[in-house]
């Protein structure tokens, strides 16, 4: 009896030996000797965007700049000598850096590496363009130059690299990153980004990015492709600026042509409250709805809205981003307006637009309008009973202002008699009717007559 107990003692003993040893051979080594020892290599962050030097002797083109607008991550338009560019305007296309999309369809990432690049010259002293050769370079759609971005913060301070320095933040993928003057040093910046896990390559999820059921992109794609997003559901932020008949009315700039874009979004009579506020005038949102074709005004709008309270937060949700804003109401003559034309440079050319289709919505005003004859609308139970159409004309060309109901301030309809045969200042949205483009006014306090 003794023996056997003695045996089971010894078989508890041996067995608490083996998982002790196979516990300690699991967690931290016991020693210097130890055959199981590992190390993790800690990756020796190296700035190379100061390591490399701006060679003023070398054969490469160079000029110093001032920034005209900020474009995205990769591309800023600079002001410039007009010996390099008659127009006195240089595209810039960032050399061996393709950052994520943040001025059409917005892709992870993108709205960071924009941010970063406009923080970076913004509070830049001087600026200096390379070319990667002896000679000005365009890009594959004729339209952008292609060059290496160089800045400095202070008088006494070196110039650093920026297209290096996008590189190895990780805001960036290699774009023929090896093949030029500086290939060497762009793979390095590559590389150690990638070994630090840095923003793109981190394999994370940007907290920019709403990712959702909906088409992420900016008002400008929307607008200047908006036949393609009928149907679809789609994200865009903007500011509200006018809220007329259950539908309001966003505008948001785009830096790289200069000018707004607008949607009209319907809520309808059952949008909630909460919603309301969010789509208040002056607010600036995340609109989240569908694309559909308005058959009745001939045009496109967004709907669909929702706000579930619950989840503020929800990608599908329409969400408030700041208070504040105001219409740009952006100065436009009478020819821009009918026959003014925009340049859109994407990566498969440059495609030009009728500038009304592609101001849709958005705020402009007019002036020194001419009004020559007045059609009021008479039809007996609409809704636009005693609404105008003012058609008028200024050098030569004709425009239509198209009014809502106007009233006084005792609520009385104006008439016609009030504009007949004046020159007036006209504040309103650019709209469309019967094929025509016109601006509509919702206001008497938005025509000011000479």
């Amino acid at each position: 009896m003794m023996k056997t107990f003695t045996i089971k003692l010894l078989s508890l003993a041996l067995l608490f030996c083996i998982i002790l040893g196979g516990l300690v051979a699991c967690g931290e080594p016991s020693g210097p000797s130890s055959s199981s020892t590992t190390t993790t290599q800690k990756v020796e962050e190296i700035d190379y965007a100061s390591q490399l030097k701006l060679d003023w002797t070398s054969e490469s083109v160079k000029a110093e700049v001032t920034v005209r607008n900020y474009v995205d991550g990769d591309t800023t338009h600079f002001y410039i000598d007009k010996a390099v560019s008659d127009t006195g305007v240089l595209k810039a296309r960032y050399l061996a850096v393709d950052t994520p999309e943040s001025t059409g369809k917005i892709e992870p990432w993108g709205k960071k590496a924009a941010t970063f690049t406009k923080e970076k010259l913004l509070n830049a002293t001087s600026i200096v363009v390379e070319s990667d050769t002896d000679k000005w370079n365009l890009d594959s759609t004729g339209a952008r130059h292609l060059v290496w971005v160089w800045y400095k913060t202070s008088e006494n301070s070196e110039y650093r690299n920026l297209n290096i320095e996008i590189l190895q933040n990780g805001l960036a993928v290699a774009s023929k990153s090896a093949q030029n003057r500086y290939g060497e040093t762009c793979m390095a910046a590559l590389t150690q980004a990638k070994a630090l896990k840095l923003n793109v390559h981190s394999g994370q999820k940007d907290p920019d990015y709403y990712d959702g059921p909906a088409i992420e992109l900016t008002l400008k794609e929307l607008r200047s492709n908006i036949a393609d997003y009928n149907g679809l559901v789609v994200a865009f932020e903007g500011v509200v600026i006018k809220d007329n008949d259950q539908t309001v009315y966003v505008e948001y700039y785009d830096e790289e042509t200069n000018m707004y874009y607008g949607m009209t979004v319907y809520y309808g009579f059952g949008a909630s409250g909460d919603l309301l506020d969010i789509i208040t005038v002056g607010n600036k949102v995340r609109i989240v709805g569908t694309v559909s074709y308005y058959e009745t005004g001939g045009t496109y709008q967004v709907s669909g809205l929702s706000c579930d309270i619950m989840r503020p937060t929800a990608p599908t949700n329409t969400q408030f981003i700041s208070s504040g804003h105001t219409p740009a109401y952006l100065p436009t003559t009478a020819d821009t307006f009918l026959n003014g034309k925009v340049s859109i440079v994407t990566e498969e050319g440059e495609t030009l637009y009728d500038y009304s289709a592609l101001a849709m919505n958005t705020s402009i005003s007019m002036s020194n309008l001419k009004v020559k004859r007045i059609y009021t609308t008479t039809t007996p139970g609409s809704d636009s009973y005693g609404a105008m159409t003012l058609t008028c004309e200024v050098n030569g060309l004709t425009v239509d202002v198209r009014t809502t109901v106007l009233r006084d301030a005792d609520g009385n309809v104006i008439t016609a008699t009030m504009f007949e045969g004046k020159t007036i200042d006209v504040k309103g949205l650019v709209d469309y009717f019967d094929g025509d483009y016109q601006i509509k006014v919702f206001s008497v306090n938005d025509i000011t007559i000479h």
